[in-house]
């Protein structure tokens, strides 16, 4: 192995680099910023191929990615924030904060249940034929209105694309001293703090012209519309969404930065965002051996694949022990956590080698595409750690 500096075996970074080249050259994606650090120290940080396939434009270490679901790892920071300061806690019920979210099994469900992705309510994406999903208002009506249980509180963990963070939104404004918008949270809260200048709730102005606007390689079962009729996936354009399951954009940079303040355990640059006890509770297993029946269905049945645990903290992805098809790769240590969405973007934090990942790319793969490619490049990335 080659010369060895900050614990990253030079050679093996390079080797990650190269096969991002081989899998854009292949049409995998359009290109991709990688990110790979050890003990705070960056080993690679490169920009590679273009933004999509028409233009060309090369895709820069300032390129401005839609985060999808990645967006929840922010709501969920702020919920964490919300109940280090006593407005609710993983025990209280949605319905007591939100009382038009009442009626049936799901009158039961808790933050917990929320964060966990065990509520019992159905996973869904949109909010029906017409409906827009950019305005919180309008998405938490339709959820109260027509979103119940299909299972016990508890009884399965199925991911929740939209509802959980949905209403995790709405309860950070209901329950906010100041009274503020999701946006305006998130801004004071977490973003000012973290210095994370490039990073958004909706696709601010003066990060417009940076923004790759995403393309799906394949096809969606789903839309996601916007208000200003932007097209089938116009929301993720939406200068003013407010989308707590999907809605910030970001850069590597900047999520580099989030994922930085986590490996610190909380803190980052003197601001503390949540305390350690709080990332200790929400990095630990919460779902046992069950595993995820929207995984199950997507990826796992179609591919042939066998069944795998779910492992899911207090909101975050973990790795866990079971040897299985897992964006963090075969190589991590069980209690590895982070998040990731659609078809995109990944940041992962292994503790126990005190090793950071973050890559976003431009090119929305199938998921069980996206899972076999962040496999592989994270295994690359901790072969790396020396």
């Amino acid at each position: 192995m080659a010369k060895a500096k900050h614990g990253l075996a030079e050679d093996r970074l390079q080797h990650l680099k190269h096969v991002i080249e081989d899998d854009i050259r292949r049409g995998r994606y359009y290109g991709a910023v990688i990110l790979v650090a050890r003990h705070g120290v960056i080993g690679l940080h490169e920009a590679i191929g273009h933004t999509n396939a028409t233009d060309r434009r090369p895709v820069t270490k300032k390129s401005v990615f839609s985060l999808f679901s990645t967006t929840k790892a922010i709501t969920n920071i702020l919920v964490f924030r919300a109940m280090e300061r006593g407005q609710f806690a993983l025990t209280t019920k949605v319905s007591e904060i939100i009382p038009e979210f009442s009626g049936g099994r799901r009158q039961d469900v808790t933050f917990y249940h929320l964060l966990t992705h065990s509520s019992g309510l159905p996973s869904i994406f949109s909010v029906g034929p017409g409906g827009y999903i950019d305005v919180l208002d309008e998405v938490v009506a339709f959820i109260c209105k027509e979103v119940h249980s299909v299972a016990e509180p508890g009884e399965l963990v199925t991911y929740a694309p939209m509802v959980a963070h949905a209403l995790m939104g709405e309860a950070l404004r209901r329950t906010d001293p100041k009274k503020r918008s999701y946006r305006r949270i998130v801004e004071e809260e977490l973003l000012k703090p973290l210095k994370m200048k490039e990073t958004s709730v909706g696709v601010r102005a003066d990060l417009k012209a940076r923004h790759i606007v995403p393309i799906f390689l394949s096809e969606l079962p789903m839309l996601h519309p916007g208000h200003s009729n932007y097209g089938p996936h116009g929301a993720f354009q939406e200068e003013q969404a407010e989308m707590p399951w999907v809605g910030c954009i970001s850069t590597v940079s900047d999520m580099f930065r989030f994922a930085e303040m986590l490996r610190r355990g909380g803190e980052l640059d003197g601001a503390r965002i949540i305390s350690p006890a709080t990332l200790d509770a929400a990095t630990r297993n919460r779902t046992g051996e069950k595993p995820n029946e929207l995984y199950k269905a997507l990826m796992a049945g179609p591919r042939g694949w066998e069944p795998y645990p779910a492992y899911i903290g207090l909101g975050f992805f973990l790795r866990g022990e079971a040897i299985c098809h897992h964006q963090f790769g075969t190589l991590a240590s069980p209690r590895t956590f982070g998040n990731y969405g659609a078809g995109s973007s990944l940041f992962w934090v292994d503790p126990e080698r005190d090793m950071t990942f973050v890559c976003l790319s431009a090119g929305v793969m199938s998921e069980p595409d996206n899972v076999e490619r962040y496999q592989r490049l994270s295994d690359i990335a901790l072969s790396a750690a020396v």
